[in-house]
């Protein structure tokens, strides 16, 4: 499914993605003005209400095959988008490349009726993580909205650790590197997530990287693994099953979709906050009235009861925020993992 994504992570960034997230101000969630900043000279003051578009049906291409989190995500938005539209709203899956493959699509779209539904990865340090990736995130993609947030789940077994949070990250670092940690892939939130935790506490284990997070769990279970940062609504399902234990969680407060696991901070990890985030982007060509339009659409609809309440259902808090502070957003997780990929040496190649 996706890379997915941090305030500094801890306070510039983050939440990695982050597969993500995931930031101070970067992670700020804000419902300011519409990216009217990125408009081309001579480009149409017009109002949203008096730009006719679309004048045809909207693509929402999405870089995961169908059942994907991302591909729930689209087809939550369709109905809706449609109906504020006047017109037809198709999801197109395009997997591969943990999603670039689709934004590679969005950012090469001319047509002025596709937009993307991307994880952080995608909007952030896929260049970075792999030189070949076709676009560019900063240069060819404009970021819309981002629809929905969580935050990951440190998660390990009560073979492993029956302590606290605090006595779990004490256990960790005085495993002293014998302990592994499974991620969906190289580059994914699950890992680059678990790097920076370990640059913040000491934590020595080792990556083991899998096909996704099914393997991830199962990794756990069988004992190949000792800890992983996973989707709440993944460990969730394994914690309720015994199966699993929820250490905390990745924000700087308690979630509202785990409400009984405790962050991270309460366990004395200052200011780590890590999210995976799903966004609605756009080719850097779209004129400025038709963004401004969708904008306005997206909002609406993200923050739509119904809407809400299929995010939620799902894992995810609808955010809706604004093009604006997404790309701060993007700008300050950039610059983090940048920093995790660089001092570890991660590449795609």
């Amino acid at each position: 499914m996706s890379f997915v994504f941090f305030r500094s992570f801890a306070a510039r960034l983050l939440c990695v993605l982050g597969a993500f997230a995931c930031t101070g101000g970067a992670f700020a969630q804000s419902s300011g003005a519409n990216r009217t900043d990125l408009a081309p000279p001579g480009t149409s003051s017009a109002r949203p209400a008096d730009v006719k578009w679309p004048t045809r049906p909207v693509r929402l291409v999405v870089g995961f095959g169908g059942g994907s989190s991302p591909d729930f995500v689209a087809r939550a938005l369709a109905a809706p988008m449609a109906k504020a539209l006047g017109q037809p709203v198709i999801v197109e899956n395009h997997p591969g490349a943990s999603g670039n493959i689709a934004a590679d699509i969005v950012a090469r779209s001319t047509d002025r009726h596709t937009i993307g539904i991307l994880i952080n990865g995608n909007m952030t340090i896929a260049k970075i993580l792999n030189p070949a990736t076709p676009y560019d995130p900063q240069k060819d993609l404009l970021p819309l909205s981002i629809i929905c947030t969580a935050p990951l789940v440190l998660a390990t077994t009560s073979e492993v650790s029956k302590a606290d949070a605090r006595g779990f990250l004490d256990a960790a670092r005085a495993a002293a590197g014998r302990w592994s940690y499974g991620s969906p892939g190289i580059g994914t939130i699950g890992h680059l997530g678990m790097e920076l935790l370990k640059t913040r506490t000491g934590i020595g284990a080792e990556h083991v990287p899998y096909q996704g997070n099914p393997q991830v769990i199962s990794g756990l279970i069988g004992g190949q693994l000792q800890l992983a940062l996973l989707p709440p609504g993944l460990a969730d399902e394994q914690v309720k099953a015994g199966k699993l234990r929820a250490i905390g969680v990745t924000s700087l407060r308690r979630s509202a979709l785990v409400p009984d696991y405790p962050s991270l901070q309460e366990a004395g990890l200052k200011d780590f906050e890590l999210e995976i985030w799903t966004a609605a982007a756009a080719p850097a060509s779209l004129p400025a009235p038709i963004v401004e339009r969708l904008n306005q659409v997206l909002a609406e609809v993200i923050r739509s009861p119904e809407v809400r309440q299929k995010l939620f259902q799902h894992g995810y808090e609808a955010v809706g925020i604004s093009g604006e502070a997404l790309t701060r957003r993007v700008k300050a997780d950039t610059a983090t993992l940048t920093q995790i990929i660089a001092s570890q040496g991660i590449r795609l190649e």
